[in-house]
């Protein structure tokens, strides 16, 4: 198929990102000299000022790098964990059956600030005033409101005007919903990053030091303080029905810590494919590709109703393990190892029938669980960006969480908590039921795909759930049917719901197929006819994807950045 923008290609490095303005800044800080680790902080920081209702400094952001100096791919969790006071009891106490998507209750310790300065100092060359520059200027000169933040804030406008003063404040200029192009200044967002900024200065030019000392004032000092003197004394109504203050603590904070860890990984059509472990939804991605990997999908033809079928099918199979199994593996036993393996993959897979759509979760049976039944549809969505240099680093990360719709923005501050504990489960006998200082498992799922050369690609979008589906089609567009990194990512998408969404209040929707309405009328007939029930979506609806890629036989790096929506892009140097 044709490519609605050019494949961006440079000799010395790319970078990608789900809003222009985040991969600007991610592309000064290349041609200051930066690699592609400083090139993603800047980046990172940036999405957090000029996609507010995608994600925030108080979010999270799993990360995915490759060091070049190392020769491996590392994980960045980025995750916050929730609080000592997050107890099951707790919330049996307080007869709360699922915890709100919303307010203060949900909210768990900021992890996306704590992943930056990790990945600055164990991989990157600047210091964090170098690399956050861009970000304070964004939020104290502004930027112009773009269709899709508008509509956001009007959505939510009534909210913040009765509720949340401090949110009114910053997205309500003059009391109302900003025009689209009218200019949008974060003061209060400025000055908290300026003040990370002192705070590294003080230590003068040990940058480890410095770093560290960026990290104390936000863990440590003022505003932690002020995070949670704020949300602990001020009462937010949410999904349950009732007003709740936070349950984090300054020892929550004081005690957090980013944790570095290996990948999970299976190979591919020669590849070997990196994901987060199963604090994330990430190896749910590896699972599909084993339960694909013994058909022959290039000759089912491209979006093809067989294509879409076994895929789909796969993905149902898959995202059942996810629901059953996946969870915190510090607190969980969590049977990862058969989970991917190919025995495992050839047994499930004869439960995919070629002309039957299946309409019930099937999870695997390794061993006894319960789990909820769950009903609901996830709002809001996240960030993704890329980097590349031509020394081989590479970057995939996802920052989400933080959103200014979900939780009121601290005063002073000038940014929200994420609201990440919504997706724990408050059944005792599951993997991911709720405990202190354990990580949610989260929807969040950057990827990295290595050759025996080394870097070959990072990827990734929003979308919650979906995202290892997306993404999981760009890969095989990519791999299985030869497009460049801009056709794999134009391609007409499709996705299932049939799973419980891990998002308040958790609704599922057996048998269901959403499908970009580009895939012709006869496949979807197709389609019908197998059981799938299908439900049709605007032409260019589904998917944000970016992507970057190593050509390590012409050093050629090359970037690409979804339409959708109309404000990722990439640049190349």
């Amino acid at each position: 198929m044709s490519e609605t923008r050019p494949v961006i290609m440079g000799t010395h490095s790319c970078v990608t990102s789900s809003h222009y303005l985040a991969t600007l800044a991610g592309f000064e800080i290349l041609r200051a000299g930066g690699n592609a680790i400083d090139a993603a902080v800047a980046t990172g920081l940036a999405l957090h000022v000029v996609e507010p209702h995608m994600n925030g400094i108080g979010g999270e952001t799993p990360i995915l790098v490759y060091s070049a100096r190392e020769k491996r791919v590392f994980a960045i969790s980025g995750q916050g964990t929730a609080p000592k006071a997050a107890t099951l009891e707790y919330f049996q106490k307080e007869k709360i059956d699922m915890i709100p998507g919303d307010g203060f209750l949900p909210a768990m310790v900021p992890a996306s600030f704590d992943a930056w300065i990790t990945c600055l100092s164990r991989f990157g060359t600047m210091t964090l005033f170098q690399v956050v520059q861009p970000a304070v200027k964004l939020a104290e000169d502004g930027f112009p409101v773009y269709n899709r933040l508008q509509r956001n804030i009007r959505q939510h406008a009534e909210r913040y005007s009765k509720e949340w003063p401090t949110t009114a404040r910053i997205f309500l200029p003059a009391g109302g919903v900003p025009d689209v192009g009218q200019v949008l200044r974060q003061s209060d967002l400025a000055n908290t990053l300026r003040g990370l900024v002192n705070a590294e200065k003080s230590r003068g030019n040990d940058r480890e030091a410095a770093l560290t000392a960026a990290r104390d004032l936000f863990y440590r000092g003022e505003i932690a303080r002020k995070i949670v003197d704020f949300a602990t004394t001020h009462q937010s109504k949410d999904a349950s029905g009732n007003p709740h203050t936070s349950l984090l603590s300054l020892d929550d904070f004081a005690e957090y810590e980013t944790r570095v860890e290996d990948t999970v990984h299976v190979d591919y059509a020669g590849f070997t494919v990196h994901k987060c472990g199963p604090w994330s939804q990430g190896p749910v991605f590896l699972q599909q590709l084993r339960l694909l990997e013994r058909y022959d999908l290039k000759s089912m033809g491209h979006n093809s109703a067989n294509y879409i079928h076994i895929v789909t099918e796969a993905s149902k199979l898959a995202f059942a393990d996810r629901e059953k199994y996946y969870g915190d593996p510090l607190f969980a036993d969590v049977p990862l190892e058969e989970l991917l393996s190919k025995r495992y993959a050839d047994a499930r897979r004869t439960l995919i029938k070629m002309k039957r759509a299946s309409l019930k979760p099937q999870p695997g049976e390794l061993r006894k669980t319960s789990r909820r039944k769950a009903k609901g549809r996830p709002e809001g969505d996240t960030a993704h960006l890329d980097t590349v240099d031509s020394e081989g680093n590479m970057v995939s990360a996802t920052p989400s969480g933080g959103w200014n719709w979900s939780s009121p923005v601290i005063e002073g501050l000038g940014f929200p908590l994420g609201t990440r504990g919504q997706m724990f489960s408050l059944d005792p006998d599951h993997p991911n039921c709720v405990a202190p200082h354990k990580r949610p498992r989260t929807t969040l799922s950057p990827t990295l795909v290595t050759s025996s050369h080394g870097p070959l690609m990072a990827f990734g979008t929003p979308g919650g759930d979906q995202q290892d589906q997306w993404t999981l089609q760009f890969f095989l567009n990519f791999v299985e049917f030869g497009m460049n990194l801009q056709a794999a990512i134009d391609a007409p998408t499709f996705h299932t719901s049939h799973f419980p969404s891990s998002f308040y209040p958790r609704d599922a929707y057996p048998g269901s197929l959403h499908l970009e309405s580009r895939i012709p009328d006869k496949v979807v007939k197709q389609l019908k006819s197998r059981g799938h029930r299908t439900v049709m979506e605007g032409d260019w609806s589904n998917g944000r994807l970016t992507a970057v890629h190593y050509d390590w036989r012409s050093r050629v790096m090359s970037a690409a950045a979804s339409s959708r929506y109309q404000t990722a892009y990439a640049l190349g140097l």
